[in-house]
C-alpha cells in the first residue's frame, strides 16, 4: 500500500506494508524494496520481523488515517525491469489512477501493446526486457481517502450518475 501526503502541493510517496500477523503498518524504505515485497506477497506474506530490528511487539510505523491519501496496491505485480521506472499517477479528481512505464531511453509506454512496439523498434532491449515484466494494473483508491470537498463536487458536477425521475400526469 502507498500513502501520499495531503499536506504539500506536490505529494511525496511513502511505501508501506501491513504485517499479516499483527496488522501494523511498516514503512518500506525505498520504492525498489517495496516492489520486491509486492512482487511475491501472495506466496511470501510480509511480517514485521522482515524489517531489521522490528517485531510485532513494537509500535506501528504509521497509522492508516485520512491525514494522508492511501492507495491499495495489488499484490504480485512484477518488479520493474532494470533501467525502467513504473509510474502511477492519481487524477486530480481522485476518480482513478493511471500507470505507465518510462523505458531506458526515456520513452513512455502505457500498455503491453506499446511495450511490444517498443521492443520491435528497439531490439537491443529484448535481452533485458520482456513484455511479461510489465503490469499496468493501478492501485485502488479507498472511498474514505477521497477528500470530502472533492466527493461533493464530483456529485454536484455529475461525476456520479443519478437516475432521472420524470413526473407522469395521472388522469
Amino acid at each position: 500500500m502507498k500513502k501520499k501526503s495531503r499536506d504539500s502541493s506536490k505529494p511525496g510517496d511513502l511505501y508501506a506494508a501491513q504485517c499479516e500477523k499483527c496488522f501494523k503498518w511498516r514503512v518500506i524504505p525505498s520504492k525498489e524494496e517495496y516492489e520486491t515485497v509486492r512482487q511475491s506477497l501472495n506466496e511470501d506474506p510480509w511480517y514485521c520481523d522482515k524489517k531489521p530490528g522490528m517485531s510485532c511487539d513494537d509500535l506501528g510505523d504509521i497509522d492508516y488515517d485520512t491525514s494522508h491519501v492511501w492507495v491499495i496496491d495489488k499484490p504480485n505485480i512484477p518488479k520493474t525491469p532494470p533501467d525502467c521506472e513504473r509510474m502511477v499517477v492519481m487524477r486530480k479528481d481522485f476518480t482513478k489512477m493511471d500507470a505507465f512505464y518510462i523505458m531506458p531511453n526515456g520513452k513512455r509506454v502505457r500498455s503491453r501493446p506499446e511495450v511490444e512496439k517498443f521492443l520491435e523498434a528497439y531490439p537491443k532491449y529484448k535481452d533485458e526486457i520482456s513484455v511479461a515484466d510489465f503490469n499496468f494494473t493501478v492501485p485502488r483508491i479507498p472511498q474514505e481517502m477521497v477528500p470530502k470537498n472533492l466527493e461533493e463536487s464530483r456529485s454536484a458536477s455529475g461525476g456520479e450518475k443519478k437516475m432521472k425521475v420524470s413526473k407522469v400526469d395521472e388522469d
